[in-house]
């Protein structure tokens, strides 16, 4: 986990994404991103240069009009001494058996995001972490670049106005390799995922495009990474105007 840490402080550092006294929900779905983050936030508190709170925060979409199990997460929470909230929703009735979506995750992604933001509110947080990892970022760039025709991508911070609290995404240098080896070493169990859609959808198609051709040419995904940096788009420019990436490790 040491190396997780690492990344998110690299992440705070560049992008100011955590300040002395935020109280910070976590979005855990129970995926290994997820649990990495939560892990990871958890223990950066013994030594940050920054006192902040926790809350982990669990959506239950209520895919097949079932609720899934989430004890493994709630067992995590009290090892790692954050509290946990639980919300069951009929997020999935709503995508599947009502809308009938025939490409469900922009619908489900914006009723959680929606739900995730009130359970913050209510918790009492003034900030939202999201487990966004370095291989989401690309995935993300190129979707947006070859099925919307532009140049951009999540933004490491965002304020949302409305809400009055701020998006953070603190593992957006961690490579999705790294999180899965860390979650394998420090034993966190991923609750497996039930909705319909797990494993056939855009950015799945695009994560094989993508791992393609980073095996017929290393370095592939970094020097797409760099180039959103460099673009310096939805606030991914480099810190103090530092335009070299020659630090950065190819994954």
């Amino acid at each position: 986990m040491q190396k997780i840490m690492g990344f998110i402080r690299k992440a705070c550092q560049e992008f100011d994404l955590i300040q002395s006294g935020d109280r910070i929900a976590v979005g855990v779905s129970g995926g290994k991103d997820s649990l990495a983050l939560l892990a990871g936030l958890a223990g950066m508190r013994r030594f940050a240069e920054f006192s902040y709170e926790l809350v982990a925060i669990t959506l239950d979409p209520g895919f097949n009009g079932q609720q899934n199990d989430y004890e493994e997460v709630a067992r995590l929470c009290e090892k790692l001494d954050v509290p946990f909230k639980l919300v069951h929703t009929n997020i999935g009735e709503i995508v599947f058996d009502i809308r009938k979506e025939p490409n469900p995750c922009s619908l489900c992604a914006k009723l959680r995001r929606g739900a995730l933001h009130d359970a913050a509110i209510e918790a009492g947080c003034n900030k939202i972490a999201l487990g966004h990892h370095k291989d989401d970022v690309i995935e993300t760039f190129i979707m947006n670049l070859f099925k919307e025709g532009r140049v951009g991508c999540f933004a490491p911070k965002t304020y949302l106005s409305r809400k009055q609290i701020t998006m953070i995404r603190p593992l957006v240098f961690a490579p999705e390799s790294q999180i899965i080896s860390s979650c394998k070493r420090n034993g966190l169990e991923v609750v497996k995922s039930i909705c319909p859609a797990d494993k056939n959808t855009t950015r799945e198609t695009t994560k094989q495009f993508l791992n393609d051709m980073e095996k017929k040419d290393r370095g592939f995904k970094l020097r797409i990474f760099t180039a959103l940096r460099k673009s310096g788009v939805n606030g991914w420019g480099f810190k103090d105007d530092v335009k070299s990436s020659d630090n950065e490790e190819i994954n």
